[in-house]
C-alpha cells in the first residue's frame, strides 16, 4: 500500500513539474518575442527609416511607415502562436491555431496595406510619375476609396477560404446584391461618374468662377457626388454632378481678357458729320487706352432705330478682374459722355412724335 501511494504521488510530482516547466516555457517564448519586438522597433525599423530618408522618392519611407505597427504585432502574433502550439491542453486545437494565425497573417498585410493608402497624396502621384502617368489631385481620394475596397474585398476572401467556406456562393451572393444596390442608387451611381468626368475633363477647379444656366459663382468644393459653389450673395449651392455634367459650363476664370458691348442711342436731330465726328472720336479714345485690348475694337454706327440713331461698341479689356473691369467700363463712359458733351449730341430716350395733317378745305356757299 505504502508502495502504491508512494507511486501515485511521484507521478503527479513529475506530472506538476512537466506542467510547470511548460507553462515556463509558453511565457519565456512569448517574453523571448517581446524582447525581438523590442529590438525590432528600436534598431532595425530606425535604420531602415534612416536608409529611406537618403532616398530620392518617399515611396519606400511610406511603405516602412506604413508597415512599421503591424511588423511589431506580426512579431507578437508568432510568438503567441508557437507558444501555444508547444502548450499541453486538455483537447486538440492544433488545426484551430493554425486557422487563427493564418487569419492573424492576412489582417496584418492588409493593415500595412490600409496604412499605405493613407499616404496616398505621394504614393500615388510619386507611382504615376515613376510610369510616367500624371495623375489629378482629385482623382487619387477615388483612387484611394477603390484600393481600400479591393483590399477589404481580396481579405475576407481568402480568411474565408481559410476557415474553408464557400467563397463561390459568397461571390454569388455579392452579386445578387450588388446588383439590388446598383438598382436602388443609380442618383449616387450618375453623381459619381459626373464626378469623374468634371475631374477628368476639367471644365474648372476649386477658385473658379463659372456660370451654368441654373447657377453662377465661385467653386468652393468638388467632390464625386456634389459641385459647391458660393455664389455672389454668399449662398452655398450644391448642384449634383450628374447635373452640372450635362448642363453648359462658361468658366469666366479662364478668359483671357473680358468684353464690353453696347449700344448707345442718339437723338435723329443728330447730323451725319455729328456722328462721323462722334465715331472717330469714341475708337480714337479706345485705341489709346491703356486698358483696352487693342485686337478688336468696333465702333460703327449700327441702325435707324424706332427712336434713336444707335452706334455700335464692341471692345475687350486686358483684365478680367470684375471690379477691375467695372472701373475700366466706367472710366470709358464718362469718356464717352465727354465727347457726346463736346459734340453737342444728346442721348435719345425712348419716344413717339405725333404728327397732325389739316386736311380740312373751306367750304364755299354759292347764292
Amino acid at each position: 500500500m505504502k508502495d502504491i501511494i508512494h507511486n501515485i504521488t511521484d507521478s503527479y510530482f513529475f506530472n506538476f513539474q512537466d506542467i510547470y516547466f511548460d507553462i515556463l516555457e509558453f511565457f519565456l517564448i512569448i517574453t523571448g518575442f517581446l524582447l525581438v519586438r523590442r529590438f525590432v522597433a528600436s534598431h532595425i525599423l530606425r535604420a531602415l527609416l534612416g536608409l529611406t530618408q537618403k532616398t530620392k522618392t518617399s515611396l519606400d519611407q511610406n511603405i516602412v511607415i506604413a508597415f512599421e505597427k503591424p511588423l511589431r504585432m506580426l512579431i507578437v502574433i508568432i510568438g503567441i502562436y508557437l507558444a501555444y502550439i508547444n502548450f499541453p491542453v486538455g483537447f486538440d486545437q492544433t488545426e484551430t491555431a493554425h486557422k487563427v494565425f493564418k487569419s492573424s497573417l492576412v489582417l496584418t498585410l492588409c493593415w500595412g496595406l490600409y496604412n499605405l493608402t493613407n499616404s496616398y497624396t505621394t504614393f500615388v502621384v510619386d507611382l504615376g510619375r515613376k510610369i510616367g502617368i500624371t495623375i489629378d489631385e482629385l482623382l487619387v481620394p477615388l483612387l484611394t476609396k477603390l484600393a481600400r475596397i479591393l483590399l477589404f474585398t481580396v481579405g475576407v476572401s481568402v480568411i474565408a477560404d481559410v476557415w474553408n467556406y464557400n467563397i463561390s456562393a459568397l461571390v454569388a451572393g455579392l452579386g445578387v446584391g450588388g446588383l439590388a444596390f446598383a438598382l436602388a442608387a443609380q442618383d449616387s451611381l450618375k453623381n459619381l461618374f459626373g464626378g469623374v468626368v468634371i475631374i477628368t475633363e476639367k471644365p474648372f477647379k476649386k477658385g473658379d468662377w463659372i456660370q451654368t444656366p441654373s447657377v453662377e459663382g465661385t467653386v468652393e468644393d468638388i467632390t464625386f457626388r456634389s459641385t459647391l459653389i458660393r455664389t455672389f450673395a454668399q449662398a452655398l449651392v450644391t448642384i449634383p454632378n450628374s447635373k452640372l455634367a450635362n448642363e453648359a459650363i462658361t468658366n469666366w476664370t479662364k478668359m483671357g481678357k473680358r468684353r464690353i458691348t453696347f449700344n448707345i442711342g442718339v437723338e435723329y436731330r443728330t447730323s451725319r458729320t455729328q456722328i462721323q465726328s462722334v465715331i472717330s472720336e469714341i475708337e480714337t479714345m479706345l485705341r489709346t487706352h491703356e486698358a483696352i485690348d487693342q485686337d478688336t475694337i468696333f465702333v460703327k454706327f449700327n441702325e435707324f432705330n424706332n427712336s434713336s440713331l444707335d452706334i455700335f461698341l464692341y471692345y475687350f479689356t486686358k483684365t478680367t478682374n470684375w471690379e477691375e473691369w467695372l472701373n475700366i467700363k466706367q472710366d470709358c463712359n464718362l469718356k464717352i459722355m465727354g465727347i457726346l458733351e463736346k459734340e453737342g449730341v444728346k442721348v435719345a430716350f425712348p419716344s413717339q412724335s405725333l404728327y397732325l395733317e389739316n386736311h380740312l378745305q373751306p367750304i364755299k356757299y354759292e347764292a
